[in-house]
């Protein structure tokens, strides 16, 4: 048992090469809102970041200042991309050292932050890859985000795509990695198995994945832990590790409450997103039963749609955000269902096939 209580996804943090660029993108066509920003007139000398909010989902987009520093080299070895997921904890202090104890590697001890909007206290542990987990305890902190962070002064209107909060987040791992992960996390948080599926479950022709879910007690967090299977030809999570140079972050899923509204809305505004092939929707009634949802638009859209025992959920993925082919974004939305989509995997992996195809890395 813990001592400290992890609560949920705190915010990600981005390691970009242009958050002033990343920022508006993200406001434009996800339709997040920027909150809070630190800089050279913040007097932070080696980073800029933004942070972006759309209901409970957080962004912090970092660039670096000078060429010889972490960020910089992050961006160099991997490109565009996710370098840490935070927690919300009741007690960052209890959470970093029983973490060290259980055999997680120190990336920074507790630090207390403070300012005229109160204290907040952060620590972080490395994770897989390069990618880290920090904690944070802000209970007695009012601002915006956290001290060092100004209120983010402009103009802009807001323009919300109707994204709720993160649903689970996705870890790649190269093949032969993905059970030394999962272990680590039970080791070290006491989190357990959700979910889990192999390389009969998910694969095409060409190429197969093995995935295991882990979540923490009260099941807020969700991380599939995916590694490649064999296959005739190179897997998605392959290319991913291929060209982010080490395993990380995938994708990261984003709930709404209404899919066809919201993946609309992210079209007219050029989210590009996988397109479904034609025959998956052929059956699909057959398959999944009546839904609430108008099927056309489904179709029209390329919207998925899985069930289980409990319900059903809808799912679409977008393109790769950044030029290499490495994290994109899920849109969801569960109707009951707690599933990850088994049934949509081969539609799902045939869709990045035809991309992968088109990138001559299939």
């Amino acid at each position: 048992m813990n001592s400290y209580k992890i609560d949920g996804f705190d915010y990600c943090e981005l390691y970009v090469s242009n958050a002033k660029q990343a920022a508006h993108f993200y406001h434009s066509t996800f339709g997040f809102y920027p909150i809070a920003y630190c800089g050279l007139e913040t007097g932070s000398r080696d980073r800029v970041s933004y942070v972006l909010k759309q209901n409970q989902i957080k962004f912090l987009l970092t660039s670096p200042l000078n060429n010889n520093s972490e960020i910089s080299k992050h961006i160099y070895n991997h490109g565009d991309g996710v370098k840490d997921v935070s927690f919300t904890v009741n007690d960052a202090e209890a959470a970093w050292k029983e973490s060290i104890e259980r055999g997680a590697e120190s990336v920074r001890k507790p630090h207390l932050l403070s300012d005229e909007k109160g204290e907040a206290i952060i620590a972080t542990i490395k994770a897989f890859g390069d990618t880290s987990h920090t904690f944070v305890q802000r209970n007695n902190y009012n601002g915006v985000f956290l001290p060092g962070y100004d209120v983010f002064e402009n103009n802009l209107t807001g323009d919300p795509s109707g994204l709720i909060h993160i649903d689970h987040i996705v870890g790649n791992q190269p093949n032969g990695e993905m059970q030394t992960v999962c272990n680590f996390y039970e080791k070290v948080f006491g989190w357990h198995r959700f979910w889990t599926v192999d390389d009969k479950d998910i694969s095409t022709e060409f190429s197969a994945l093995r995935s295991i879910v882990m979540a923490n007690d009260n099941e807020k967090i969700k991380m599939p832990i995916n590694e490649p299977a064999d296959g005739l030809r190179k897997s998605q999570i392959q290319e991913f590790i291929d060209y982010y140079n080490s395993p990380g972050i995938q994708h990261i899923a984003m709930t709404t409450k209404d899919i066809i509204n919201t993946v609309s809305k992210l079209r007219d505004k050029g989210v590009q997103f996988l397109e479904t092939p034609k025959t998956y929707y052929e059956s699909l009634t057959e398959r999944i039963g009546e839904i609430d949802e108008d099927l056309d638009q489904i179709e029209d859209l390329g919207i998925l749609v899985d069930k289980d025992e409990k319900g059903y959920m809808l799912q679409i993925f977008t393109k790769p955000i950044q030029d290499r082919p490495t994290l994109f974004y899920e849109i969801i939305q569960r109707k009951g269902s707690n599933s990850f989509g088994k049934g949509n995997f081969k539609a799902l992996f045939e869709s990045i096939e035809n991309e992968q195809k088109i990138r001559g890395n299939l």
